[in-house]
């Protein structure tokens, strides 16, 4: 026989062909076409699990850049030498770690 592999948006089959006598119209439909509403389900809830994992992401991502620029800030305020010059004072500060944690 033969390998067929099928792929569909989130699952993939190895189906092995081992004759091919069978008439074509004794086939049976075995419930998986796209057109079915499990399908259609499937689909939607992924979509929404991506979206809600991009938001939350960017959500993630932002609140972490605004936090250490927070306490890059707040090292200036109190006179401490700057990141870009050299100065290493920000790793002193919680916020700055709660931003690079975020």
């Amino acid at each position: 026989g033969s390998l067929i592999t099928i792929s569909c948006l989130s699952h993939r089959v190895v189906c092995q062909v081992i004759s091919s006598d069978i008439p074509a119209d004794s086939v049976q439909d075995n419930g998986t076409s796209d057109s079915s509403w499990i399908t259609r389900l499937e689909n939607n809830y992924g979509f929404y699990i991506g979206l809600g994992l991009a938001v939350f992401s960017s959500f993630l991502i932002g609140s972490s850049v605004i936090l250490k620029k927070k306490g890059l800030l707040r090292l200036v305020e109190k006179g401490g030498t700057r990141a870009g010059d050299g100065g290493h004072g920000y790793l002193k500060d919680w916020l700055w770690w709660a931003g690079l944690l975020t």
